[in-house]
């Protein structure tokens, strides 16, 4: 019998009315914004109506270096929650919205797969709530009005070669990573080199999901700073005047969004910035809200622990005053397969040895989550290619570090599939044994703080900065910033900056080429490497199979 793809599975959902799962968390329906009959979103005043309730138990989902050989970090996170309820816990799942860009680019889709996913698919992978489109315009009429300022006789002072806000879109475009605007003569303004990066790597997008309601996110959106003058001096976003609209325009946007999965479990799915060149987490809002809500909580952190583990817990736990309870961490047999030198098109056949070979990386991820005193089960996300043997050794492999593996089959049989798991990573989180704390203190200095994550977490030798670099850091820090913690943007495919590094690579440092202040946000991006915060189609992009076939359905979406 033929397998059924992820798009068949989900249009055989049996959704229930959206009212019916807010009534299960005890959200009244007059509190939801509908979208159709099966998304809403959750009123601020409901919201607020839940401080000083006790929050229930905070699980994150992280996973290995992605490969080619997929992982199913998503699908886990889905089918945890499910697992959980499965097993009669009241739980909730928090994810981010997926971006157009891998959609309709290598991805295809980002909602979980087989029996476990959140549905309305289509809906979610493709505009959802509108959200994104709310930040792209948000984060482009700053970009108009600073432009228009220095149209209309710069009052400020901006210096034009020190602007420092480009634009965004929500796909991905290689053409628009460097650009010169203005051209066509004086009615035009003045030419200067921009571009444009994609609308999950905007500092608005980090704003939403780092701020607490939406006052505090008026405030951050004014706290961006837009340029420099002269003198180095900052421009913010408030003396352009456009944090009051940017806000009005993000009214919406920052209420969280309920939907469900498929065995009917609540779902909050709010916000969206990539891990690779983030912070890789959903919003603070939605998770704050499901831990007043649920008495646990999955969540899930962009790509391999390396980064969005990593930036989960220094910056939105450190930010949000969050204390993850427990972790789980997401391998497959076939990844590790790949880790350990195997080709994509040979990963149906069984080999042990590169099984063994490829553990490097799952070992590695262990010790870094442990490093942060949260405990971690390892979650081998199963493939019907797996063999005993193969899953053997990883179990073998996990025992020998002191830790717990399980073999989940959600992606198969749903929360029923991962009960076994659910139930441990339930003890472990009622067990109270977490003691959480980031790797490094706020009152560090930015580039050792950057120096700290790339030799405790990478493993690396050291960093590579030139003077700029340095200058710019220190030069922060006398502007009162040296207190934020900082987002590396790298490659997610490897510790190292090196795509093609698998396992757990040593013996390199890591090139820190740019630095960017997101003072809204409060955070410093580290750029290292290659990395690019406008990503490009593959040669073979989804887009060029997505369409709707002859029922009116749409397909390509996986």
């Amino acid at each position: 019998m033929a397998v059924k793809s992820d798009i068949e599975i989900a249009r055989e959902a049996k959704k229930k009315p959206i009212q019916d799962i807010g009534g299960r968390l005890g959200i009244p329906s007059e509190h939801l914004l509908p979208f159709g009959h099966d998304k809403a979103k959750i009123s601020a005043e409901f919201l607020k109506s839940l401080e000083g309730k006790k929050d229930g138990k905070l699980i994150l989902v992280t996973a290995i270096n992605p490969t080619p050989a997929g992982e199913g970090k998503t699908t886990t996170t889905v089918g945890l929650g499910d697992g959980l309820n499965y097993i009669g816990k009241k739980a909730a799942i928090c994810l981010r919205e997926p971006s157009l860009g891998p959609c309709f680019g290598v991805k295809g889709g980002a909602a979980g797969g087989g029996y476990s996913q959140v549905v309305p698919m289509e809906d979610i992978n493709l505009h959802f709530t509108g959200d994104f489109h709310a930040i792209t315009s948000a984060h482009n009429l700053l970009s108009a009005m600073i432009d228009n300022h220095i149209y209309w006789g710069n009052s400020l002072g901006i210096d034009q070669r020190r602007v420092a806000w480009r634009r965004v879109m929500d796909m991905n475009d290689r053409a628009l990573r460097e650009n010169v605007i203005s051209l066509g003569g004086v009615a035009n303004g003045f030419p200067r080199e921009s571009g444009f990066d994609i609308t999950v790597a905007s500092e608005v997008m980090a704003i939403l999901c780092l701020a607490t309601d939406i006052k505090d996110l008026e405030k951050r959106l004014g706290d961006i700073i837009v340029a420099y003058r002269r003198d180095r001096s900052p421009v913010f976003a408030r003396d352009i005047k456009a944090d009051g609209a940017m806000t009005v325009l993000l009214a919406q946007a920052v209420q969280p969004n309920l939907v469900q999965t498929l065995e009917n479990n609540p779902a909050f799915i709010h916000g969206g910035p990539f891990a690779n060149i983030a912070h890789g987490c959903n919003s603070v809002i939605a998770t704050k809200a499901a831990l007043k809500l649920a008495d646990y909580v999955v969540t899930e952190a962009g790509f391999g622990a390396d980064l969005g583990a990593e930036k989960f817990f220094d910056i939105k736990c450190r930010k949000a005053g969050l204390k993850p309870d427990a972790a789980v961490i997401v391998a497959t047999v076939r990844a590790m397969k790949m880790n350990g030198g195997v080709k994509k098109e040979d990963l149906g056949k069984e080999n042990v040895d590169a099984v063994k070979k490829g553990l490097a990386n799952l070992g590695r991820h262990i010790e870094n989550v442990r490093s942060f005193g949260v405990p971690a089960v390892v979650g081998i996300n199963h493939f019907i290619s797996d063999t005993d043997a193969e899953v053997a050794a990883v179990m073998e492999y996990v025992k020998g570090l002191g830790s717990e593996c399980f073999l989940n089959k959600h992606w198969a049989d749903g929360g029923k599939g991962i009960a076994a798991m659910a139930k441990r990573v339930a003890e472990i989180a009622d067990g109270g044994t977490a003691k959480f704390a980031p790797i490094y203190p706020d009152e560090m200095g930015l580039l050792t703080k950057i120096e700290t994550i790339a030799k405790k977490i990478y493993r690396a030798d050291g960093i590579v900065a030139d003077k700029s670099i340095r200058d710019q850091l220190k030069s922060w820090e006398e502007m009162g910033y040296g207190h934020l913690p900082v987002c590396i943007a790298k490659t997610q495919y490897s510790f190292s900056t090196d795509p093609n590094q698998r396992g757990a690579p040593t013996g390199f440092t890591i090139p820190v080429r740019e630095v960017r202040l997101s003072a809204g946000a409060g955070f410093v991006v580290a750029i290292c490497g290659e990395i690019m915060t406008m990503p490009g189609l593959p040669k073979i992009p989804s887009a060029e199979v997505i369409r709707f076939n002859e029922a009116g359905q749409i397909e390509g979406l996986f």
